[in-house]
This record gives structure tokens, C-alpha cells and sequence, in this order.
């Protein structure tokens, strides 16, 4: 609530001055918790479309990592004709972080060098 509409807080240029809201209904915490439930356990709410608002429509509980991959600088890499974040591709195809970063982002291999090197 707080970072979207306090011009004072710390975070209010990346929401509130972005034109993220938090929805009229939401704003009765009642409401919040009918429409998204208890917090799940390692969870924290997220929004889908991180341009958007606050809302049911917009919201979800998601896991750190499903946050991180959600990001405005998110970047996306297109492998194996499937797109996902760099950090994605590190885990599902089970390669060492320190080593692709290196590659990609130090040396500006192309991914198919990155990942089968």
C-alpha cells in the first residue's frame, strides 16, 4: 500500500509513479484476504503483469524464484524454440550459474555456445 501511494517511500518511483494502484476493493484488507486467501507458506504476492495494478485479476502467490523471473528487466532467451529467463535455462538444464553468466554476459557468447560449450 504503502509504496503505491506515499510519494515519501523508497520504493513509490518504481509503483506508485509508474501508475501502479492497488484496486478500490483491496483497499478493505477483508476483501484482500476473501479474494487471495491466506498467505501460503514461502509464498509472496505477485503480479502477473508487473505494468498493472493490484488486483484479483492481476495477483497471485508465487515462490521467490517465480518473483526474480518476473521482473520489468527480466531478460528472455529464446532456446531450443522455448523462452525463458537466463536463470530458467541454469536450472532446468542443470549448468553451473557462475560459469553461464560469465559466458553470456563477460564474453557475449551466443546461447547455443553458452549452454553446449
Amino acid at each position: 500500500m504503502t509504496r503505491c501511494t506515499n510519494k515519501n517511500s523508497k520504493d513509490y518511483k518504481n509503483y506508485g509513479k509508474r501508475g501502479i494502484i492497488i484496486c478500490d476493493r483491496w483497499k478493505i484488507f477483508e476483501n484482500f484476504s476473501k479474494d487471495m486467501g491466506e498467505k501460503i507458506s514461502g509464498m509472496t504476492l505477485d503480479r502477473i503483469d508487473n505494468n498493472k495494478g493490484y488486483s484479483k485479476e492481476n495477483c497471485r502467490w508465487a515462490t521467490r524464484l517465480e518473483q526474480n523471473n518476473n521482473k520489468r528487466n527480466s531478460r528472455y532467451i529464446e532456446y531450443n524454440g522455448s523462452t525463458k529467463t537466463l536463470a530458467q535455462w541454469i536450472k532446468s538444464l542443470g549448468l553451473k550459474r557462475s560459469t553461464i553468466e560469465q559466458r553470456y554476459y563477460t564474453y557475449k557468447w551466443d546461447i547455443n555456445r553458452c549452454f553446449n560449450q
